[in-house]
C-alpha cells in the first residue's frame, strides 16, 4: 500500500519530482529505485553507499537522441564514469567526451569504439596526447597554442590527426562563477575578442599533420536558460564565416559544448532540452544563411543532465546535535565523497527513508563526519523532528560530479556504486579499503 500524500512543510520532504522516474514509495516511509529498497541497498552494501539508476540514465540518452536527432551527442566522462557506464552510453548511440588518459584507457578497455571520442583539457599532458593518438581517438581539442606544435610533433610526418579549436565566445553563464567558462579571463579555451582563437586557427590550418574539422565552445555549467546558447551560437558562426573569408575553408562541424542544468530541489528550473534544440538548430541555421555558410554538423556535450538525476546518495546518520538556534545531523559521508557544496554552495534535498514519522518538520544542517567546519552537504533543509543517529538520509540528483571528484581526505575511503534495474541490484565499483590505502603507501 503506497504511502498517504502529504500537506503544507511535510509535502516538500515528500516530493518526489526530482527524482528518477523509477521511484516509488513503499510502506514505513522507504523508497525504492529502480525496483530496489534503499535500505535494502544500505543493508547489502552499507553506508554511504551511491546508487545509480541504470534505465533513467538510458532513459536521458534517448531523451538526447530523440531531441537532437541529426546532431552528434557525446556524454561527458567527467561527470560520472566507470565501465558499466561507458556500455551504457556507448549502446544508446552517445559518443564520449574525455579529459585524461585515465579516462580515455577506461572507456577504450571497455569496448567503447576510440573514433567516437573526443579529447579535451586545458593543460594535455604527453601522456594523454600519446594515448589518445596510440588509440585514435576521433577528434582532439586545442586549447592552447602551445598544443599545436607539440600535437603536431607526436602526430608525425606520416600521420594526420582531426582536431577542433576551442574558442571562448565571450558569454558568461552558469550556475557558479567557478562553473562559467564562455568568458575571457578563466583558463579554458581561446579568446574570439583579442584574436588569439583566430590566430590560433591559422596555425592549425598551416600544420599538414593535423586537420581542423571545426571550433567549439562551451560556455558554462548548470545552465537553465537557452539564450546564452543562443548568443554563442551566432558568435561561432560569425567566426566561421571570418575564417572562410579569410582563409577558404568551411568547417563541417560546431560544438557548443554542454552544461545543460538539472534541478537539485523541488520547484528549481532545468534546461529544457525540448525548446534547446529547436532553437538552437533555428538560429543555427539562420545564422548560416545570412552568412552564406552550409550548416555545420551540431555536436553537444551534456554529463551531468544524463548522469546527476540517476544518482541517489544513501547516508547513515551517526550523530544529532542542537547548537544554538542550529540542528546539526551528522552523517557518515561527506565532503570526500561530495565537495560541491564546498566548493560551488550547490544545494541538496536529503530525506529520511526507511522508518514512518509524524514529527513536525525543522530546519536542519545536514553535515559530514571530516575535520573541516565547510564539510555541509545541505544547510537549512527540512528533515522531521525526530531524526536520530542510525536512521537514512537519501540525496536524490548525486550522479554526477561527486564521486567523481570525490577524495581520500581523513582516509575515509570513497563509496561504492551500485546499479540499480528492474529489482536487481549490483555492484559497479566497490567500497575503497584501508587495505586499499596501505598497499599505495610504499614508503618507510
Amino acid at each position: 500500500m503506497s504511502a498517504p500524500v502529504l500537506t503544507g512543510p511535510s509535502a516538500e520532504l515528500d516530493d518526489l519530482s526530482v527524482w528518477p522516474a523509477s521511484t516509488a514509495r513503499l510502506p514505513g516511509g522507504n523508497l525504492s529505485v529502480g525496483g530496489v529498497s534503499l535500505t535494502d541497498v544500505a543493508e547489502r552494501f552499507d553506508t554511504p553507499a551511491y546508487v545509480l539508476d541504470e534505465g533513467e540514465v538510458r532513459a536521458r540518452c534517448r531523451t538526447y537522441r530523440a531531441v537532437f536527432p541529426d546532431a552528434d551527442v557525446l556524454y561527458a566522462a567527467k561527470a560520472f564514469l566507470s565501465r558499466a557506464m561507458v556500455r551504457w552510453i556507448d549502446e544508446e548511440g552517445l559518443g564520449l567526451d574525455a579529459c585524461s588518459a585515465g579516462e580515455l584507457e577506461l572507456a577504450v578497455t571497455a569496448g567503447f569504439p576510440a573514433a567516437r571520442i573526443v579529447l579535451h583539457g586545458n593543460a594535455k599532458s604527453p601522456r594523454d596526447i600519446e594515448t589518445a593518438l596510440r588509440l585514435g581517438v576521433g577528434r582532439i581539442v586545442v586549447d592552447s597554442p602551445s598544443e599545436i606544435a607539440r600535437l603536431a610533433a607526436q602526430v608525425g610526418s606520416g600521420g594526420r590527426q582531426k582536431v577542433m579549436v576551442r574558442v571562448v565566445p565571450g558569454v558568461s553563464a552558469g550556475g557558479h562563477e567557478k562553473i562559467r567558462t564562455g568568458t575571457d579571463g578563466q583558463k579554458f579555451g581561446l579568446s574570439l575578442t583579442d584574436g588569439s582563437a583566430q590566430h590560433a586557427i591559422a596555425r592549425v590550418l598551416g600544420q599538414p599533420q593535423l586537420e581542423l574539422t571545426g571550433l567549439h565552445c562551451h560556455v558554462g555549467s548548470q545552465i537553465t536558460d537557452v539564450k546564452p546558447y543562443l548568443v554563442a551560437v551566432r558568435r561561432m558562426v560569425g567566426l566561421m564565416a571570418r575564417i572562410k573569408e579569410s582563409h577558404g575553408v568551411t568547417f563541417p562541424e560546431l560544438d557548443m559544448g554542454g552544461g545543460h542544468g538539472v534541478a537539485y530541489r523541488a520547484g528549481e528550473s532545468a534546461l529544457d532540452l525540448t525548446a534547446l534544440a529547436r532553437r538552437l538548430n533555428g538560429k543555427l541555421s539562420a545564422s548560416c544563411a545570412a552568412a552564406g555558410l552550409p550548416v555545420p554538423r551540431l555536436v553537444i556535450e551534456p554529463g551531468r543532465a544524463v548522469a546527476a538525476p540517476a544518482g541517489v546518495a544513501v547516508y547513515r546518520v551517526l550523530a544529532v546535535k542542537p547548537t544554538g538556534s542550529t540542528m546539526f545531523v551528522a552523517v557518515d559521508g561527506g565532503m570526500s565523497d561530495n565537495p560541491r557544496p564546498a566548493l560551488y554552495g550547490a544545494r541538496y534535498a536529503p530525506r529520511l527513508i526507511g522508518r514512518s514519522t509524524t514529527a513536525e518538520p525543522v530546519a536542519t544542517t545536514v553535515v559530514g563526519r571530516h575535520c573541516e567546519a565547510g564539510d555541509i552537504l545541505a544547510a537549512d533543509v527540512l528533515l522531521p523532528g525526530d531524526v536520530r543517529p542510525g536512521d537514512l538520509l537519501a540525496v536524490p540528483v548525486s550522479g554526477a560530479y561527486q564521486l567523481s571528484m570525490a577524495s581520500d581526505y581523513n582516509l575515509v575511503g570513497r563509496p561504492p556504486v551500485v546499479a540499480v534495474h528492474d529489482g536487481s541490484a549490483r555492484l559497479l565499483v566497490r567500497r575503497e579499503t584501508q587495505e586499499d590505502f596501505r598497499r599505495r603507501d610504499i614508503g618507510a
